[in-house]
């Protein structure tokens, strides 16, 4: 009986959280803090999309490593061994994870030329160092495996990743591409940045990906170095779905730019893998290409998105969300944001805050604490 009860539970809480889209759907399309909303003449059925090959990639962590802009195959192979551990670890399987360990550890020692031959000389030194610390952490967690300590590899698998996201980063030599030049006056990223946000609720880090969204992520360090978030609060909260913010005081819906006195958009910025580099000013469904996946895709909870007004997808200036992926409602690789939105980073510590913020909640502080030199004020016009 009790089981019987749990489960009409299940299903009724299934029930509710479907009506909440259904609601949501409706709602996102109205209102000034809803303008984001592309709704158009679209359905939730209206755009086909497909789930990427095997377990769709939920961590903001590892999207951004598979984000870079690198070619070395070893460093990938190592990486995807070490990443599939903590699909293992769900299901407790310990066999699939001592095999994924034994694969990386296999690669770290026997193809470690292969990985520096991509790492500038000056960093070849440092490198060096860390893949002798990843050899040393991979010794902690086969220990951690053999007796089938849980949290312990998980950790110790977050640890090693770290690691091989650091020697990844040295492999990015020079940013990869060019801004379109009707884009160039604007901030720019040309790498990564990393954000600490203070909040009345507690403290978020974000990660900013200028190689995948150089424009969106340039103009959001340049409203951070202003000031021009501290002490916002957030103008709109739906569970299981959006936290937005970012609508300046007043009945300005952007950043004016005191320079010029004119409101300042950020075109529609979206990489498609397999470009070599981002499309601007349409959603991928009007350029046809609405199978594709985006290098930044809505798959993470913390996802960081640029709003913009539902009818014009260069419309963006300050006002950006974060995503709160919920897997029922919003799988990935079948939620209707991919291509749609410009993505520019992730949340990658402080989840547990960004659950617990609403509507009403303030942003105390941004700054900018890592990558600041990546970044390229705008020009003059």
């Amino acid at each position: 009986m009790l089981a019987s009860s749990q489960k009409i539970t299940n299903l009724w809480q299934r029930g509710l959280k479907a009506a909440l889209l259904v609601v949501l759907m409706t709602s996102l399309s109205l209102g000034l803090s809803a303008a984001w909303w592309d709704s158009g003449d679209s359905s939730p059925t209206s755009r086909t999309s497909v789930l990427p090959q095997g377990n769709a990639i939920t961590d903001g962590k590892a999207l951004l490593r598979y984000a870079l802009p690198i070619e070395n195959q070893p460093i990938h192979e190592a990486q995807s061994s070490l990443e599939d551990i903590s699909q293992q670890l769900r299901g407790k399987r310990w066999s699939p994870i001592t095999s994924d360990i034994t694969k990386a550890a296999g690669i770290f020692t026997n193809r470690e030329a292969d990985i520096l031959k991509d790492i500038p000389e000056s960093q070849q030194a440092n490198a060096s160092a860390i893949l002798a610390q990843i050899k040393e952490e991979i010794g902690t967690l086969r220990s951690s495996v053999e007796i089938q300590d849980k949290p312990a590899t998980q950790e110790g698998r977050d640890r090693l990743l770290d690691l091989v996201g650091q020697l990844e980063e040295m492999m990015v030599a020079e940013f990869p591409y060019q801004v379109p030049a009707e884009y160039s006056h604007l901030p720019q990223l040309l790498g990564r940045a990393t954000v600490a946000v203070e909040t009345n609720k507690g403290n978020l880090t974000v990660v900013l990906d200028g190689y995948s969204a150089p424009v969106t992520s340039g103009n959001f360090v340049d409203l951070v170095q202003r000031g021009f978030y501290d002490g916002l609060e957030f103008i709109r909260s739906e569970d299981f779905y959006v936290l937005q913010t970012g609508d300046p005081v007043g009945p300005n819906q952007g950043f004016i730019d005191p320079d010029t006195g004119e409101y300042r958009n950020i075109p529609l910025e979206i990489f498609v893998r397999g470009d070599k580099q981002p499309t601007y000013g349409i959603t991928l469904e009007e350029a046809g290409r609405f199978r594709e996946q985006p290098v930044l895709p809505f798959s993470a909870f913390g996802t960081v998105a640029m709003a913009r007004p539902e009818d014009d997808p260069d419309g963006g200036s300050s006002q950006f969300f974060f995503f709160l992926f919920e897997p029922e409602l919003t799988p990935a690789g079948l939620n209707l944001l991919d291509g749609r939105y410009s993505v520019f980073g992730y949340v990658v510590e402080g989840k547990e805050i960004l659950e617990k913020l609403k509507q009403g909640d303030q942003i105390l502080s941004m700054k900018v604490v890592q990558g600041l030199e990546n970044f390229v004020p705008a020009q003059a016009s």
